[in-house]
């Protein structure tokens, strides 16, 4: 690790091959804690290269089991985190009702790292029981659309260093490695970046995988559809800046999206909104990522009937009740 780091520390950058070997070393936990928090802090004072990330992802990938859902639908909607934004969990809530809308949801996460509350924090709190297997989690597909791949089990290789991640509390390149190394491998992806820096590595790298995408980035800053601003899109096919108005009427403001100061009260937000009985803003929120999410998946209709089935599947109490089926 020592001539690694010296090599990093003279400004260089490291190539596809390289950062693939350190990932692996770094698995097979060769290194200590320290030489690790050096090594992931390099990356907090310069920005990852592309070669650098496929890399990573492909050392990650290479660890993790491969996990056949037999479903061409499968959708992911996940978020780098590190936003600093400490909202509520958005991106979850929108893959819940994008479910219960009918679009099969293969949903990878993890508990926070830098904020109060991750996916697996709230899912964990409502009653849900992560599941490991390819059997269990078709299971879950079959009653309610939805299964949740909880990352720990599946990249058993990294759970030396989650310890240090969350010492730290600031987002690292793992933030970015998430959502690029989902086991069950989703036909569709809806990522929200923190940044537009990122949102072009990631639009590079998932070109090349040849896969069905959509990048999420409000220009203030969130990685999800915030409505606090405009927001930027970029698929495969293109890429457009959308006011909030233009994806949904509702007027919302940044303290709208507060999450809660513990696990607890984001759970308990969660399931309210989850109920249909969140505010205004709230629903507007989550109907447009899930609508957003709808719309990539290319079976629900254009968008303003996308929205308007999120919309329906929230008020109207389907997204709760298939929750339950999950949790039962």
């Amino acid at each position: 690790m020592k001539e690694i780091l010296q090599y990093l520390f003279d400004h260089q950058t490291l190539s596809k091959a390289q950062a693939k070997s350190v990932l692996l070393e770094i698995a097979k936990n060769i290194f200590n804690e320290i030489e690790v928090t050096a090594f992931v802090s390099v990356f907090l004072m310069r920005s990852i290269t592309m070669e650098e990330l496929e890399g990573f992802v492909e050392a990650l990938q290479q660890l993790a089991p491969n996990i056949n859902l037999e479903n061409d639908g499968l959708i992911d909607i996940v978020g780098t985190g590190g936003d600093g934004k400490d909202t509520f969990n958005i991106s979850t809530l929108a893959a819940l009702v994008v479910a219960a809308a009918g679009q099969p949801v293969a949903k990878h996460g993890n508990y926070a790292a830098s904020a109060v509350s991750g996916a697996s924090n709230v899912l964990e709190l409502l009653g849900y029981r992560f599941k490991k297997t390819e059997e269990q989690l078709k299971r879950d597909l079959e009653k309610s659309n939805f299964c949740y791949l909880h990352a720990p089990l599946f990249h058993t290789s990294l759970k030396n260093i989650a310890p240090m991640r969350k010492n730290l509390g600031l987002k690292t390149f793992f933030n970015l490695l998430g959502p690029l190394i989902n086991p069950a491998r989703p036909h569709y992806s809806v990522i929200g970046v923190a940044n537009l820096e990122i949102a072009r590595l990631y639009q590079y790298l998932l070109q090349k995988k040849n896969q069905h995408f959509l990048l999420v980035h409000s220009l203030d800053g969130y990685d999800e559809v915030s409505l606090t601003g405009d927001t930027k899109l970029i698929t495969s096919h293109g890429e457009k800046v959308c006011t909030a108005r233009s994806l949904n009427p509702q007027p919302v403001r940044a303290e709208n999206l507060y999450g809660g100061a513990t696990p607890e009260k984001a759970a308990e937000m969660f399931y309210q909104i989850l109920s249909g009985k969140g505010t205004e803003a709230q629903n507007a929120v989550v109907a447009t990522n899930a609508a957003l999410a709808l719309e990539t998946a290319g079976q629900h209709g254009d968008y303003a009937q996308c929205l308007e089935l999120a919309y329906k599947t929230l008020s109207d109490g389907v997204a709760l009740q298939n929750f339950k089926k999950l949790i039962q």
